[in-house]
């Protein structure tokens, strides 16, 4: 997967860092040229000095031939019109913005392109709930332009699918579930997989699929 990011900071460095650790073609957008003098000998992932809210510099990336486009600037405005550019002019398939402060979420939606978006407060809200609500469905992360957003549970003791395993359990056909967290590990959920009081299960869902999704794993 060819992946173009925006912003050479510590988010956007960390993203490039992780990709190319499991194999993904890589390129970071930077206009700061000491910054990426500086980070280019750290990472070895394609650098390209220029202003990513501008076409030209996008053309020169060769965007059009990207499959995501990551806007992770520190500036909302600038995120913005890096996903509007990379979906119009571009059709890159998949955008994902960085939200830097909440008061913009609204914005970021399929009229700026963006696919994804990502707010770190929003974040650390939903993590704050998790930790704190056992046996409670709590949102992680709406995809914006859909009715997709990933929901995460913690089992409980009386949760209707522990001890069975995930080919028992009657999953909507637009729900997946899809990671389990089981002592601080991730395991891929297969058929024969046992789901266990504690697990953190990780599911995509649409507002249709939520009620039963809960349901199943949450009880009444």
């Amino acid at each position: 997967m060819r992946v173009v990011i925006a912003g050479a900071g510590n988010v956007g460095t960390a993203i490039a860092t992780d990709l190319h650790a499991v194999g993904h073609d890589v390129l970071v957008i930077e206009q700061d040229p000491d910054l990426l003098a500086k980070l280019r000998p750290t990472l070895d992932v394609g650098w390209l000095e220029g202003d990513a809210c501008e076409v030209n510099t996008l053309r020169i990336a060769d965007l059009a031939k990207s499959d995501v486009m990551v806007a992770a600037t520190g500036d909302d405005e600038d995120n913005l019109v890096v996903s509007l550019l990379a979906k119009t002019e571009f059709a890159v398939p998949r955008v994902v913005a960085r939200i830097n402060h909440p008061k913009n979420q609204w914005l970021f939606n399929e009229t700026w392109g963006v696919d994804v978006s990502v707010s770190t407060p929003a974040l650390l809200t939903a993590l704050v709930e998790e930790a704190v609500s056992v046996g409670s469905l709590v949102r992680l992360l709406q995809f914006e332009g859909g009715d997709a957003h990933l929901v995460e549970v913690r089992l409980a003791d009386n949760s209707p699918a522990a001890g069975r395993p995930l080919a028992e359990l009657s999953v909507p056909r637009d729900a997946s579930i899809v990671a389990v967290v089981r002592a601080g590990r991730v395991v891929i959920p297969r058929g024969d997989t046992v789901m266990q009081v504690g697990d953190e299960v990780v599911v995509l869902v649409t507002g249709d699929s939520e009620g039963p999704i809960k349901s199943l794993l949450v009880g009444s």
